[in-house]
This record gives C-alpha cells, sequence and structure tokens, in this order.
C-alpha cells in the first residue's frame, strides 16, 4: 500500500485529486490536509510515500511546506501543484528538491504518471538507503566499553562535517574501520572511498600513486595516469600510515590541503579537487617532527580532530562481544554453524596479553572455530590459542 497525502486549500480540489488517485489504484490510500500547517503536522507524525502539495496556500504555503519536511523526511517524494501565476515558483521548488510539479487544473495522464514515477523513485530511495545501512554495519565498531563509546560519539559528531581527522593507534586497533566509519555516516557516502597504504608504496612512487602523472614523466610512465586524489574527487581520501610517507610527498599533500589543487607528476597545469581527507598513523607524529621525519604544518593541518583508537588490553571488557562478533561472521563467511564460546573460555581470552590487538583475537577466535570442539571450552583456549 502506498500511502499519499495532498495538502490543498480549495477543497474541491482536494476531493478531485482524492477520488482520482483512489480510482486509480486500491493500493493507494489518501489522505487530506486543508492548509500547509496541517500537512506539516501530518507528515511530522506519520510515515507517507507521497506528497501533493499546493503552492499558494494560507498560514503556511507549499515552499515552506517543502522545506521544512526536506529538513526532516528528505527522503519523501513532493509534486507541488502551481497555478497559473505559480510556474515560475514550482520551477524553484525543483531546486528545493520537489519530484515534479503538476499544474491546475490537472491533466489526468500526467497527474498519474507523475504519481507512479515519484512512487517508484520513494521505493529505490528506501532500498538504497537499506543496502547502505547495511554495507555499514561492515565497518562498525564492535563494543561498549567507554573509549570505544568516545570514539562513536566523536564520530557521530563529526562525520557530517568535512573536517579532516587523524586517527592513531597501535597496529590491529582498527583504525582502517574508524576511517571507513566517518565516511559512511558522511554526506560523502555515496562518493568513492579511496584507502592509500603509505607505507605499502615505495617513496620513490608515493607521488605518482597519490597525484598520477604524464606521459613522460619518467621512464616507464607510459601514458597520463589520475592518481588516488583524484580517484577520491567529491569523496574521502584515507591516507593510512601516514607516518612513512616522503617529505616530498608530505609537501604535495600539504599544498592539496591548503589550495583543494594537486599537480600530476611532469605537469604544470593545476587539477582543482574536492576530497575529504583522514589520515592514520602507529607512529608518534610529535616524536617524528622533532626528528626532522614529519612536517608540522602538515600535522597540524590533518589533525583538526584526533581520535586515538585504544589497544585491545585497553578494553578487555568488549573482548566478549568481538568473540561473538566475529563467531557469527566466521560462520556467515564459510557457511557452517555458529560455535558457542563458554564463558569460562571467554574469560581466559579476557586475561590473555593481546599485543596484535583486534587483529590477533579474530586470528584466534578463527583458529578456535576450525580446531576447537562444537562448544569452545576452556581447554581448547589453551591448546590452540597459545602464541
Amino acid at each position: 500500500m502506498s500511502k499519499i497525502l495532498i495538502i490543498e486549500d480549495e477543497a474541491a480540489i482536494r476531493r478531485v485529486l482524492s477520488k482520482i488517485l483512489a480510482e486509480e489504484s486500491d493500493a493507494y490510500t489518501v489522505e487530506e490536509a486543508a492548509d500547509g500547517l496541517e500537512g506539516t503536522e501530518m507528515i511530522k507524525n506519520d510515515d507517507y510515500d507521497l506528497v501533493l502539495c499546493d503552492i499558494k496556500m494560507p498560514k503556511m504555503d507549499g515552499v515552506e511546506v517543502l522545506e521544512a519536511i526536506k529538513k526532516i523526511k528528505p527522503e519523501i517524494p513532493f509534486v507541488m501543484i502551481s497555478g497559473h501565476g505559480d510556474l515560475e515558483t514550482a520551477i524553484q521548488t525543483m531546486r528545493l528538491g520537489a519530484f515534479d510539479y503538476i499544474s491546475k487544473p490537472p491533466d489526468l495522464n500526467r497527474l498519474l504518471n507523475t504519481v507512479r514515477n515519484a512512487l517508484d523513485r520513494k521505493v529505490l530511495v528506501v532500498e538504497n538507503k537499506r543496502l547502505k545501512k547495511k554495507v555499514s554495519k561492515n565497518y562498525e565498531m564492535v563494543g561498549n566499553s567507554e573509549p570505544i563509546n568516545h570514539i562513536k560519539e566523536i564520530i557521530e559528531k563529526v562525520a557530517p562535517t568535512d573536517a579532516r581527522v587523524l586517527i592513531t593507534g597501535p597496529n590491529g586497533t582498527g583504525k582502517e574501520l574508524v576511517a571507513h566509519w566517518l565516511h559512511e555516516k558522511s554526506e560523502r557516502s555515496s562518493a568513492p572511498f579511496i584507502e592509500v597504504n603509505c607505507a605499502a608504496i615505495p617513496s620513490e612512487l608515493i607521488e605518482s600513486e597519490l597525484f598520477g602523472h604524464v606521459k613522460g614523466a619518467f621512464t616507464s610512465a607510459v601514458k597520463d595516469r589520475a592518481g588516488k586524489f583524484e580517484a577520491a574527487h567529491k569523496g574521502t581520501i584515507f591516507l593510512d600510515e601516514i607516518g612513512d610517507m616522503s617529505l616530498p610527498a608530505q609537501a604535495k599533500v600539504l599544498r592539496a590541503l591548503q589550495e583543494n589543487m594537486i599537480q600530476r607528476v611532469g605537469a604544470d597545469k593545476d587539477i582543482k579537487i574536492d576530497v575529504r581527507i583522514v589520515a592514520a598513523t602507529n607512529k608518534d607524529l610529535k616524536k617524528e617532527i622533532e626528528e626532522g621525519r614529519f612536517r608540522e604544518d602538515l600535522y597540524h593541518r590533518l589533525a583538526v580532530i584526533l581520535v586515538k583508537v585504544p589497544a585491545l588490553n585497553d578494553r578487555r571488557e568488549d573482548i566478549p562481544l568481538l568473540v561473538e562478533h566475529f563467531t557469527a561472521k566466521i560462520a556467515a563467511e564459510q557457511g557452517t554453524i555458529q560455535k558457542r564460546f563458554a564463558p569460562d573460555a571467554i574469560k581466559l581470552l579476557q586475561e590473555y596479553d593481546w599485543t596484535g590487538n583486534i587483529r590477533e583475537l579474530r586470528n584466534v577466535v578463527e583458529r578456535l572455530i576450525i580446531l576447537g570442539s562444537k562448544e569452545i571450552s576452556k581447554n581448547d583456549v589453551k591448546l590452540f590459542a597459545s602464541k
């Protein structure tokens, strides 16, 4: 069933529209509001699949209704109803997010086609949101400890902005999860998330990898090639292990941050970019600055928001949740029945020294699932979790 709201101050037009829609399909449930204020309250208190909204109304006009609802329920398609003198305003509402507009008196075929298309669009928007939510669960941080809840709070506040974020913490703690989550919860989530491991790229190639190159820039440059910054346009670039980046590359990254411009290796033409930068490192960058291996000006540009990811040994209370999460995930990946960990097995895992952090815990859980009993016991942990 599709729920449609008609907001129109002329009772005769409301009746005509309701009759047309009711006769068109039994799947349409139609409700009416006599002015913009009433319609806005109805939308706030209920869910609608489509709103047909007049432009000129008392108390609150159609433009005001559209602007108010788009802030709280942006997924609802609006079809504006325009009188002869409202055509220019109707076009303006399209810029504000209206799906379409129909003129008075409404042409039957145009009205029904517009309604069908708008309802189809709503289905697609809702499905897309559902899929994005499903995808984002892959990057959700598991845990209820104080340090993790603090990180979650920071992400909720920072993700909708374009503020640069520097993530610090030991290897294997999940710094890349924080970066992914920042992207997934941002306005850039529909654009690319480009990950660059600065430690894995030779220093002589890092500039080409990040900024691209033109043909002939160096021996193996046989054609023009875009870099990671261009690939991340309108999205997010994640510079992992940025503490391992060479000083020349750092200078170019600094320029990209200052001017929103990059230059391909061997080129003299600037390319404008719109990219959010999230960086991560397991190094003490302040120490690296003191020893001349990292630029202080770049550090201050990157560390607008600083997120410190704790070692697993500092959040042992999260281990039961992490074990449950990994157990379910591994069972789904391998298509096997999910095994259970006995309480004494969990307790023993909480007592271990996790030098490899989350990554090591996941490996141990997978080993126990493969080699352990149907219910993982304390003895299984002693036998198969030893290092």
